[in-house]
C-alpha cells in the first residue's frame, strides 16, 4: 500500500460496517430502552431512558472535544511533533458539531420539559419549597442553563471548524509558500487556539460539568468537580487519538508517525490517568476526612452503597491499570498494549459518568448496564462514521505544515 504523504484514508468496506452496526445498536438499545423504562409509568422509570441519553451524549462529546483542545493547547506551545497526526486530530474533532445537536436536544429536552427527577431545579414548585435551591436559582435556572448549552456547543463547534479550516489550508500551499505568510499563519493559528482555550476553560473547567452533570445532585457542589470531568474526559480523548493512530498505522498510513509519536501519547495517557487519580482524591479525601453530611451525600451511595462495586472498579481501570502497564517505556511504544490501555480507559471513564449520573436517578437500584453500553456502542459508531469521513476528505499529513520538520526528526 502506498505511504505517500499525499494519500487520503479510504474507509474499508468493513469499516463502514462496523461503524453502521454500532449506530443500529445504539438506535436498537435506545428504542428498546424507552419502550421498557420511558414509554409509560412514572416519572422515576423515564429518568432512566433520560438518564441514559444525558450520560452518554455528555461524555462522548466531551471525549471528542478534548481532541480539539489537545490541538489548540500543543499549537499555542508551537509544538511540532503532533502535527505527524494532526488530521488525526482534527477528524475526531469534526464529531463535536454532531454529537453537539445530539447533546443539545437532549439536555434541552431535559430542562424545559416535564421530567424532573434528573434535574430537581427545574420543578418550579420543587425550588418554592427548598431554601438551597432557591439560594442558587440565580445559576440553576432554565434561562441560565440553555443559554450557557446554547452558546457552548456553537462556539465549539465555530471555532474548531475554524482551526480545522486553517489547517486544511496549508494543503494549496500558497498561504505558506514565503517566510512571511508562514509567520502570519502561525501567528493566525496562535490567536485562534487562543480564542479556543478561552471558552473551553469558562466551558469544561467551569460551568458546564456543574449545570450537565453536577447540579443532578443539585444539593451537593465541589469546587474541583469541573478539572475531574476535564482530566477524566481528556484522558479518553487522548485515548481515542491513540486508537485511530495506531488503526492507521497499521492499515500503512500515516508516514510520519513512528514509535517516537505513539511513546508521546502513551506518555500523555500515563500522566492524566495519574492526574485524574490526584482529583479523585483529594476530592474525595477531603470530603471523607471533614465527614460533612452535606458533601458526604454525594459519596455514600457511591463508595459504600449499591454502586460500591462501580465506583471501586472504574478507580482500578482508570488508575491502577494504566500505571501498571504504562510504567516502562517499551509498554508504551507496543501497539498492541497502546490499544489495549486506550479501549480501557475510555471505557473506565465511560464507567465513571455512568457512576456521576445514576446513583442520583435511581437511588434504590442499579439499573442494567446493558442498555447504557449499548447506546454508548450507538455513539462510538457515530464517531467512527464522522471521524472515517472526514479523514477520507483530506490528506492525511499537513505536509506544508511550518512545523512539519519538527515532526519528522521528533524523538523522546
Amino acid at each position: 500500500m502506498s505511504t505517500s504523504t499525499t494519500e487520503k484514508f479510504i474507509p474499508a468496506k468493513r469499516y463502514n460496517t462496523i461503524a453502521f452496526a454500532l449506530m443500529v445498536v445504539g438506535v436498537i438499545a435506545a428504542i428498546s430502552l424507552f419502550v421498557t423504562t420511558g414509554g409509560e409509568g412514572d416519572h422515576d422509570n423515564r429518568a432512566r431512558f433520560w438518564a441514559s441519553l444525558l450520560q452518554n451524549s455528555v461524555y462522548f462529546l466531551l471525549v471528542v472535544n478534548a481532541a480539539m483542545f489537545f490541538m489548540c493547547a500543543t499549537t499555542l506551545a508551537w509544538g511540532g511533533w503532533q502535527i505527524a497526526f494532526t488530521r488525526v486530530t482534527e477528524a475526531i474533532a469534526s464529531c463535536v458539531p454532531v454529537i453537539g445537536v445530539i447533546a443539545l436536544v437532549i439536555l434541552l429536552a431535559l430542562c424545559f420539559g416535564d421530567h424532573h427527577t434528573i434535574y430537581h431545579w427545574t420543578d418550579a414548585e420543587h425550588v418554592a419549597h427548598d431554601p438551597v435551591l432557591q439560594h442558587k436559582s440565580g445559576f440553576l435556572s432554565k434561562g441560565f442553563f440553555a443559554t450557557v448549552t446554547i452558546l457552548t456547543v456553537v462556539l465549539w463547534s465555530f471555532l474548531g471548524w475554524k482551526m480545522r479550516q486553517m489547517s486544511l489550508k496549508t494543503d494549496e500551499g500558497d498561504v505558506v509558500s514565503t517566510l512571511e505568510k508562514r509567520k502570519k499563519f502561525v501567528w493566525n493559528n496562535t490567536v485562534m487556539a487562543a480564542l479556543y482555550i478561552v471558552v473551553f476553560a469558562l466551558t469544561v473547567m467551569s460551568s458546564v460539568p456543574w449545570l450537565w452533570i453536577m447540579s443532578i445532585d443539585a444539593h451537593w457542589y465541589s469546587t474541583m468537580f469541573s478539572w475531574y470531568n476535564f482530566a477524566s474526559t481528556f484522558v479518553a480523548g487522548m485515548s481515542l487519538i491513540a486508537l485511530y493512530v495506531v488503526f492507521l498505522k497499521n492499515n500503512g498510513y500515516l508516514p510520519l508517525v513512528n514509535k517516537e509519536h505513539l511513546h508521546d501519547l502513551g506518555k500523555f495517557i500515563f500522566a492524566f490517568s495519574i492526574f485524574w487519580t490526584y482529583l479523585w482524591f483529594a476530592q474525595f479525601m477531603l470530603i471523607w476526612y471533614a465527614n460533612i453530611p452535606e458533601e458526604t451525600v454525594y459519596f455514600k451511595p457511591r463508595a459504600e452503597g449499591i454502586y460500591s462495586a462501580i465506583f471501586w472498579m472504574m478507580l482500578i481501570i482508570n488508575f491502577v491499570a494504566p500505571i501498571l502497564i504504562f510504567m516502562s517505556r517499551d509498554s508504551k511504544r507496543n501497539y498492541t498494549v497502546v490499544t489495549i490501555v486506550s479501549v480501557l480507559v475510555i471505557f473506565g471513564h465511560w464507567l465513571d459518568f455512568f457512576q456521576m449520573v445514576f446513583p442520583a436517578v435511581s437511588p434504590n437500584k442499579v439499573p442494567m448496564i446493558l442498555f447504557d453500553m449499548g447506546i454508548g456502542l450507538g455513539f462510538i459508531g457515530i464517531i467512527m462514521f464522522v471521524t472515517g469521513k472526514t479523514l477520507s476528505k483530506y490528506s492525511l499529513t499537513a505536509r506544508n505544515h511550518p512545523f512539519v520538520k519538527e515532526a519528522v526528526i521528533h524523538h523522546t
